[in-house]
């Protein structure tokens, strides 16, 4: 019954997923939300995310932000960064996500979705026919109080654990703690 909103996988950080091994089956292309996702609402790109996409580039997957932000906030955001993006993009729509898909010359069997909120990036990557892994948001240490969505999120994600035939359908795609993404 909710099956529309699970992802294919979770991970704990967009730095712990393990690149190589989607690359490895059959992925060539990632979208990225920004917000929560990569860096904190609002925040410019830093160091640690400016390195992850020389990576992904490195090993030969395309990347492109795929967010319902504005072009002023993402062209900020990409300072140092050589990506392709796609600014109110009105997810979870499949528009944006058809649009970056052609822009990206792939096809759905290629393309994976990363995101940090279950009502937006996963329910318009499976309404698209993409795969996708949730990433928890990015919050400060300050900032206790959930949302209303947050919260739902929590139980929608108590039956994803619970349901065999959605659960984790990527299999084991973090990193060991040991390995970092440059030495695999």
């Amino acid at each position: 019954m909710l099956h529309f909103l699970y992802p294919y996988a979770c991970a704990g950080s967009v730095f712990s997923i393990d690149y190589r091994k989607l690359y490895r089956m059959g992925f060539r292309g990632i979208l990225f939300d920004i917000d929560n996702t990569l860096v904190h609402h609002g925040d410019d790109s830093t160091a640690e995310v400016d390195d992850l996409f020389r990576f992904l580039h490195h090993i030969g997957l395309k990347t492109l932000l795929l967010t319902n932000n504005s072009e002023e906030r993402v062209k900020r955001f990409i300072k140092h960064i050589d990506t392709l993006y796609l600014c109110g993009a009105d997810k979870p729509k499949p528009g944006g996500y058809r649009k970056a898909m052609a822009l990206m010359e792939l096809e759905p069997k290629e393309v994976l979705c990363i995101g940090d909120q279950i009502f937006t990036d996963i329910l318009g990557a499976n309404r698209s026919g993409l795969a996708s892994i949730l990433v928890p948001f990015i919050r400060l240490d300050h900032e206790t109080k959930l949302g209303k969505r947050r919260q739902l999120e929590r139980i929608i994600l108590y039956f994803y654990r619970h349901s065999p035939s959605y659960y984790n359908r990527l299999g084991e795609i973090e990193v060991s703690h040991s390995n970092s993404q440059k030495s695999q």
